[in-house]
């Protein structure tokens, strides 16, 4: 698992306008933009987001082919796309995710008389209750 990674991506103009951006050694990525500034972006985030899932997974990330090797459809062009992954750790690890829960009606309504946030002290608790205070993958 790297920090960075470069990886080669076709910017192909479309029938009205905008691109279509696709990544010749991964193919499970596609994706659009209307401007080349809004491309780019589209096609930075679509990489983090398949990277990160393919680390997730443990799949094996390829080696980027060079862009000098890579046939290009008549009227596109490659682009070098650049990804820093910590910050996107970061940020897949700390999104919120729903949780349902069940506790007897009598401690619900005191809780909410008592203004409980259900969120926060759960949290805190299940920190508490494992033994941890940072996300596991800040220790280091």
């Amino acid at each position: 698992m790297l920090d960075k990674y470069i990886f080669p991506a076709i910017f192909e103009a479309g029938d009205e306008h905008g691109y279509c951006i696709t990544f010749p050694d991964l193919p499970g990525i596609v994706t659009s933009g209307e401007t080349i500034e809004e491309s780019l972006a589209m096609a930075k985030e679509a990489l983090e987001l398949h990277l990160y899932g393919m680390e997730e997974d443990e799949d094996a990330i390829p080696e980027p082919t060079p862009p000098n090797k890579i046939a290009v459809p008549e009227g596109g062009f490659v682009n070098l796309i650049e990804v820093w992954m910590p910050p996107v750790r970061d940020e897949m690890a700390n999104r919120a995710v729903k949780k349902t829960l069940t506790i007897p009606q009598w401690l619900n309504d005191l809780a909410e008389r008592r203004k409980v946030n259900y969120s926060h002290l759960l949290q805190e608790s299940l920190k508490h209750h494992l033994g941890v205070h940072k996300p596991p993958y800040l220790k280091k």
